[in-house]
């Protein structure tokens, strides 16, 4: 198997980005940080389930571009649609006529909802549908599960992390944690503060969960817990918030709230239902939604969403692409194949080495993910970073997680399966001998801390 070993282009980048770029990326998940010192510093182009680096190296691509990308990079069939709009300009005085279409096609896939409005990233909408559950309500408290991992760049949900510098006491003081997937954690919540709590904001889903999520309804855990956690924010006056952003196009068309039958106030959407373009959208019903609009003459107005750039009619036009894809092919059917495959071959190759207890794939098929053990049992960053720069080396671009789209074929996955054998080699050595033998630079640190 090929070894890269070529970055002299990306150490030039890494050593100029950070005076010009805070963070040197403009997400901090893309960070220098989260990677190994042997990795690709920016990407030059992408095409189907591959990029290339700026040194001209070429990777397998597992996050896919923070999931974004669920048919592939550069898929001909969503470009195809975008040269048209931008053939035509993308940003106008009035609306485009492509919003009433994307509003009809979008509303049409979830039938629990009846209005849509539309942004360019995920913090955006999910701030809205905190504002409008506050403007309905009259509450203010914000409850979300404090053990899941991301929810909006905005203070309301910051401020409840490590990296609350720059939020006042008082706004941290508005959002409120509970334990995800436990009902009786959310019960004790609104029990904690009867009649504060303006909405409860959740994932359906969590790929680190396998669905099992440990509960004792097994399988059945999302959905048992999203049915009674919508009935009892409910039966508290509050609404419900069901955050797609991650399992939208992933784990069902277009999201779980469909393939429950669950019946959210509000759902936020992104990150895959553009393949990559900047294109999220809040759906809700229409008496809460209607906060946000012009036509109740009289009462007070709620000031929603208001983007210049939420209406580019290139980004709409890949969404509408996007869901013509997933219609006309089933590719939900194909990724959850193709995550089944990567499981089970993984599986097998860990096991060849004898590393089943210290190495555990997530039964996640929409988005499996891969947790590494230390000798003790413990999950070990330095592992998981000396994986990262092992798998770089033989050409795949992997963080924990693989990403299915509708590119990735079986041969993607054996190629997958046959750089993580190679790799297990030098993880057998770090288990005995410490992976600071291996790495080179430091292991990988987490997003959210307190110290740099």
């Amino acid at each position: 198997m090929q070894r890269i070993t070529n970055f002299t282009k990306s150490n030039e980048y890494r050593s100029v980005i950070h005076d010009l770029i805070p963070g040197g990326a403009h997400t901090y998940s893309r960070g220098d940080d989260q990677f190994p010192a042997l990795s690709p510093a920016a990407i030059s182009h992408g095409k189907g389930a591959y990029v290339w680096d700026i040194d001209g190296n070429k990777y397998l691509d597992c996050p896919m571009g923070l999931t974004s990308v669920s048919l592939g990079h550069a898929y001909e069939p969503v470009l195809e649609r975008v040269r048209a709009e931008l053939a035509k300009g993308v940003n106008f005085q009035r609306p485009s006529y492509i919003e009433r279409e994307m509003a009809e096609t979008f509303l049409s896939l979830v039938p629990q909802h009846q209005m849509i409005k539309f942004a360019k990233n995920g913090s955006t909408v999910t701030t809205a549908a905190v504002k409008l559950a506050r403007g309905y309500t009259g509450r203010k408290l914000i409850a979300f599960p404090g053990d899941h991992p991301f929810y909006s760049f905005d203070d309301w949900f910051i401020g409840k992390t490590p990296c609350n510098l720059g939020v006042p006491d008082e706004i941290s003081a508005l959002s409120v944690t509970y334990k995800g997937c436990d009902i009786d954690s959310l019960r004790e919540l609104f029990n904690q503060y009867p009649g504060q709590i303006a909405a409860v904001i959740t994932e359906p889903e969590r790929n680190a969960c396998g669905n099992g999520c440990g509960c004792p309804y097994g399988k059945e855990a999302p959905k048992r817990f999203l049915q009674e956690a919508i009935e009892l924010a409910h039966n508290e006056g509050a609404l419900f918030i069901v955050d797609e952003m991650i399992t939208g196009f992933k784990t069902h068309f277009p999201g779980t709230i469909v393939k429950y039958g669950i019946e959210p106030d509000l759902t936020t959407w992104g990150k895959g239902i553009a393949n990559g373009f900047s294109f999220c959208a809040l759906t809700g019903r229409k008496e809460v939604m209607e906060l946000g609009g012009i036509r109740n003459k009289g009462a007070e107005k709620l000031f929603l969403i208001s983007s210049t750039h939420g209406g580019e009619t290139h980004a709409i036009a890949a969404g509408l692409a996007t869901i013509s894809e997933f219609m006309k092919h089933n590719v939900v059917a194909h990724n959850h194949a193709i995550g089944e495959r990567f499981i089970a071959r993984n599986r097998e190759v860990i096991a060849r080495h004898g590393l089943s207890d210290y190495i555990e794939v997530v039964p996640a098929q929409w988005m499996p993910i891969m947790i590494f053990k230390d000798a003790n049992g413990e999950v070990s960053s330095g592992l998981r970073t000396l994986v990262m720069q092992e798998m770089i080396a033989r050409g795949v671009l992997f963080q924990g997680a693989f990403v299915p789209c509708f590119s990735h074929t079986e041969d993607d996955v054996e190629f997958f399966a046959e750089a993580m054998g190679e790799t297990l080699e030098v993880f057998v050595r770090a288990l005995e001998n410490g992976f600071e033998q291996y790495l080179v630079g430091e292991p990988v640190k987490p997003v959210f801390r307190k110290v740099l």
